[in-house]
């Protein structure tokens, strides 16, 4: 089971619920082959995310998510702990999107060395999980 931890929603007032935060990690973590550990999903305002991002990525700006893995190394199997997602709501247009965007990146994926294939799994994993939460169409 992953266990998420879901830090900060003072600061994400239109953040999915915390049960749709979990299966929106589940589902990343299934699709890269981890079904156990635990993640921390983190809103935060716009100054923490510029101080990280700067610290971090040398970019003194904020941004809509950053990935923390565990040691700096990205989970591939299941682990114990896999590390933090920290998300600027204001900075987001998507919070489900910016959820599953960085669980990818915090399992091993990079959608500026990976021929599209990140961006192509966060489509499918986010339509999937819009076809679940409305349910099938009728006509």
């Amino acid at each position: 089971m992953l266990e998420v931890e879901v830090l900060g929603r003072t600061h994400a007032s239109d953040a999915p619920a915390p049960a749709a935060i979990r299966e929106l990690c589940e589902r990343a973590a299934h699709a890269r082959g981890v079904e156990h550990g635990h993640v921390a999903i983190e809103f935060v305002t716009e100054e923490r995310i510029r101080e990280l991002n700067a610290e971090h990525r040398h970019k003194d700006e904020p941004t809509d998510v950053l990935s923390f893995p565990i040691d700096g190394v990205h989970a591939a199997a299941d682990d114990g702990e896999l590390g933090d997602v920290v998300i600027c709501a204001p900075h987001t247009a998507d919070l489900s999107e910016a959820i599953v965007h960085g669980m990818l990146h915090l399992l091993g994926m990079d959608h500026e060395r990976d021929d599209g294939e990140m961006l192509r799994l966060q489509r499918e994993l986010l339509r999937s999980s819009m076809q679940r939460s409305t349910g099938p169409s009728s006509s």
